[in-house]
């Protein structure tokens, strides 16, 4: 276990930028997990961090504790912080005191839509996009695919809301969704309120393509002409619409009911 005490430590201020700059973490290639869940989730589905940072009053924390212990016997890198200089870089009001430093995944964007998909259209939103995350996650849905302008999926504030879905999912930024639609081996489905054919209409057991659009104007036109089907959720109240991340879970249930039924 490493030990820093000055906030002018070269490797602390590095850490700091990542905390702070959506910028700095894309060019770095590197994201960090803050919290607990996040970082046992991790450390299970994907194995040793890059570093460990862990307050110094958190080590005898119920759930940090033996978390860091683990990480020692198996010779993973810690550092160690005084409270004070953790508290300056987490973005977690009133967190534990333990965040993992990763390299954020990356995978080449694959030839054609084969698996359940989620593409997500100037989603800007970060508790929306997190929300959208884990409730693909936790119906099935293998692959998300970003347009340019969604929120960035390993910013601090999606991580938080997917609450460790990432870690299940493979996750494609900055992607021409119009080219991946146009080669999609499989049908691609755009939600939209002035849609003629409705959610329950449609025969899901088998993979689909989910397109979500801008919380406030909706899929792109042209995502929405090169659609297999434009999609309408309905609903019964005096509401224009649903929340994207709301529209979004009740499309994944409802392929999840058709295909438990």
């Amino acid at each position: 276990m490493k030990h820093i005490t000055s906030r002018d430590n070269a490797q602390y201020k590095e850490i700091a930028k990542l905390a702070t700059n959506s910028q700095a973490r894309r060019k770095a290639g590197r994201s960090l997990l803050d919290g607990v869940h996040l970082c046992e989730t991790w450390l299970e589905l994907r194995g040793h961090p890059l570093q460990a940072i862990v307050a110094e009053g958190a080590l005898q924390h119920a759930e940090v504790g033996p978390l860091v212990r683990r990480l020692e016997a198996e010779h993973a890198h810690i550092l160690c912080l005084p409270d004070q200089l953790y508290h300056g870089i987490s973005q977690v009001e009133h967190g534990v005191g333990l965040m993992f430093l990763i390299d954020t995944p990356e995978k080449p964007v694959p030839a054609a839509l084969s698996v359940n998909a989620v593409l997500l259209d100037n989603v800007q939103d970060p508790g929306n996009v997190g929300s959208i995350l884990r409730s693909a996650a936790a119906a099935g849905v293998k692959e998300v695919y970003c347009a340019p302008g969604t929120a960035f999926c390993w910013s601090p504030k999606v991580l938080r809301a997917a609450m460790g879905a990432h870690f299940v999912l493979d996750i494609y930024e900055n992607v021409d969704l119009a080219a991946l639609q146009a080669g999609a081996g499989i049908a691609t489905l755009a939600t939209s309120g002035y849609a003629a054919e409705q959610l329950y209409q449609l025969d899901l057991k088998r993979p689909v393509a989910w397109i979500f659009g801008h919380e406030g104007q909706g899929v792109s036109d042209a995502l929405l002409s090169g659609a297999s089907h434009r999609v309408l959720v309905p609903h019964l109240g005096k509401v224009e619409s649903l929340n994207v991340a709301a529209c979004a879970a009740v499309c994944f249930f409802e392929q999840v009911r058709q295909n438990l039924g």
